[in-house]
């Protein structure tokens, strides 16, 4: 009887964890969402009529973009059990037999998608936070103007803690969601017993009859609607750290239903007082409980944000071991969960960003136009990624995933339409953001596409050096020398100017190689290869998912179990640190070229990014012409 009791409390606390992690951005939503929609963006009047059609159009998002499409149809094509638009892009470069051009092309959406969601990362800890510390101005309008200074405290507070891990608080994240989402469903259902007619809107004819009432204005106002499913997203990417079950169960049985609750609590409200619409969701409970209100939404957006921040640690790490970013410095967390991690770079550039967000839009009002605009493109990414994964697995008939992955993506391209056309309101700022990261993302990639080339095309194979390898001309001395092959059939560059200008080989030669898979994470008993050949050199492959940070001492233990040993203190690491010169007949645009060159001198060390330890480390340099 104690194995089903563990099962059973081991599914609740990754419920509990889901709904901390997972639903934070989502469940802030009722914060901001109908105000918009009755917002200057929108200028539609508060009547019954409309509130009815927005509720509608409301529901419907939420049961079609969250429950269909992501809850029970993305969530399925997972990566080994990862999730999220990296994870996509990972089966999409190993999955079906494309044509060159298709598949880069879907590498292209995908890159876009993630830069993004980046650019989502920016936007949801200055937006949600405002949303929360504006609800003081209720109270008093008085306070109005303590509203930035205190959402610029609440945020440089939460990036200066980042470097601690989300470890020590993460206990408190889910049981604080929790008491907000029950908050959420009390408050709506208080309202909602006083007007029951605001049910009626579960109803798509109210949604239809909005739609063919205000014609291109409902269509404005979908611009706002669209703000009920932010945070979508990262129901899928996080789906690794907590499984299916605990996010689907998590929703179900709570998430939806409270944020169901308070739509139509906050649409009642309006029916019975249209002037509540300055700021429904504050105004739906008694002003007794307004500060405690302001508190709890507080500490929800900070919990949100956290989740959006920790997401772009995870992306930034994937993208770094798939060859789409430079390397940066990771720092892990947490001894016992990989997904824990702290990128400094990373960190300090979002707060830079999102400060500049609050104190260049000022409310959430303003910040909404910018939104929505990152949400619905990643989004629409990710369906296309996913269908072309599903199509790749065969698991259901061609017109089937067609039609079902076609139909997602035309909401998709509805609601990513209604936000361009706030683009002058604000949307150009996620557009703006995206298009730099796209770039940075896809040039580093050409980069090393052609620097890999042109290492290829100079490369002298392993077979052909042993064999040219004379004992008697060459001196061997004791020690272990690793050199490490960007190339795995080649012999590497420092090798070759090691033995050109000292004339030595030591006693064992390790070429070694470090693979980054499409897969999240390699495990331990396949972590590597080793293959002897003669004269003492062995070329030894070390493999690592995208989801891991490498650590090659740590992997090197591995090789005992093949019959290769190491004593670090014996071993040496020779790195070539390849310097890059202007080849005449560059192989990429010359402005990529020179974007190529300036990431590669911001890279972190390979010293470092391998934690090999310093003092075992000797530098060959040699120039390369790109």
């Amino acid at each position: 009887m104690k194995k089903p009791s563990n099962e059973r409390n081991r599914a609740a606390a990754l419920t509990l964890g889901a709904l901390g992690v997972v639903y934070g951005d989502i469940g802030t939503s009722p914060l901001y969402t109908i105000r918009q929609c009755f917002g200057q963006a929108g200028g539609i009047a508060a009547t019954e009529e409309n509130v009815l059609g927005v509720l509608s159009l409301i529901f419907w998002s939420l049961f079609v973009v969250i429950t269909l499409k992501y809850v029970l149809l993305i969530m399925r094509a997972d990566n080994r059990g990862e999730g999220g638009i990296m994870a996509l892009i990972a089966l999409t470069r190993r999955g079906p037999k494309l044509k060159p051009r298709t598949r880069g092309l879907l590498l292209m959406a995908g890159l876009f998608g993630a830069a993004l969601f980046l650019g989502d990362g920016m936007i949801t800890p200055a937006i949600s936070v405002l949303s929360a510390i504006e609800g003081l101005e209720i109270a008093t309008p008085a306070l109005k103007a303590y509203v930035v200074p205190l959402s610029l405290i609440v945020i440089v507070g939460l990036f200066l803690v980042q470097d601690r891990g989300t470890g020590a608080v993460g206990a408190l994240f889910g049981p604080i969601i929790c008491v907000w989402f029950v908050v959420l469903g009390a408050l709506g259902l208080i309202e909602i017993v006083k007007v029951p007619k605001v049910l009626a809107a579960i109803d798509p004819r109210h949604a239809a009859m909005f739609a063919a009432n205000h014609g291109w204005r409902a269509f404005v106002v979908l611009g706002s609607v669209v703000l009920a499913v932010t945070g979508g997203e990262a129901l899928y990417a996080d789906m690794g750290h907590f499984g299916r079950r605990a996010v689907r169960l998590a929703w179900f049985t709570l998430v939806l239903p409270g944020l169901l609750l308070n739509y139509f609590g906050q649409g009642a409200l309006v029916i019975l007082d249209s002037a509540a619409v300055r700021n429904p969701f504050y105004l739906l409970g008694p002003a007794e409980l307004l500060y405690p209100m302001v508190a709890l939404a507080t500490a929800a957006t900070v919990i949100a944000s956290q989740a959006v921040i920790t997401g772009a640690f995870s992306l930034s790490n994937q993208a770094i071991q798939l060859g789409y970013c430079p390397r940066l410095a990771v720092r892990h967390t947490s001894a016992q969960r990989i997904g824990q991690i702290y990128v400094p770079q990373v960190n300090w550039a979002l707060l830079v960003a999102v400060l500049a967000l609050v104190i260049g839009f000022e409310s959430s009002d303003h910040l909404g136009a910018a939104y929505g605009l990152a949400v619905t493109g990643t989004m629409a990414m990710t369906t296309v990624l996913a269908g072309a994964a599903a199509l790749g697995r065969g698991r259901w008939p061609q017109p089937l995933t067609f039609l079902a992955f076609g139909l997602f993506l035309a909401v998709d391209l509805i609601f990513f339409g209604a936000t361009t056309l706030k683009l002058l309101e604000g949307g150009w700022v996620p557009l703006l953001i995206a298009t730099g990261l796209y770039v940075l993302m896809s040039t580093w990639s050409q980069g090393r596409d052609a620097l890999y080339a042109r290492l290829r095309a100079d490369r002298m194979s392993v077979e052909d050096f042993v064999d040219g390898l004379k004992p008697d001309s060459i001196n061997r001395v004791a020690g272990t020398a690793v050199y490490l092959a960007r190339i795995g059939d080649g012999v590497p560059h420092a090798l070759l100017h090691n033995l050109k200008h000292n004339k030595v080989l030591h006693e064992r030669v390790v070429l070694l190689t470090a693979v980054t898979e499409d897969i999240p994470v390699v495990a331990e008993d396949q972590r590597v290869d080793v293959v002897a050949l003669p004269k003492r050199i062995y070329r030894v492959t070390v493999r690592y998912g995208f989801r891991e940070t490498p650590d090659l001492p740590r992997a090197l233990r591995h090789c005992a179990a093949k019959g290769l040993e190491f004593d670090m203190m014996e071993t040496s690491f020779f790195v070539g640190r390849v310097t890059l010169v202007r080849a005449k007949k560059p192989r990429m645009a010359r402005w990529r070229r020179r974007l190529y060159f300036a990431l590669t001198s911001n890279a972190l060390s390979v010293t470092d990014f391998f934690r090999i330890p310093p003092n075992r480390v000797v530098e060959l340099g040699a120039q390369i012409e790109l």
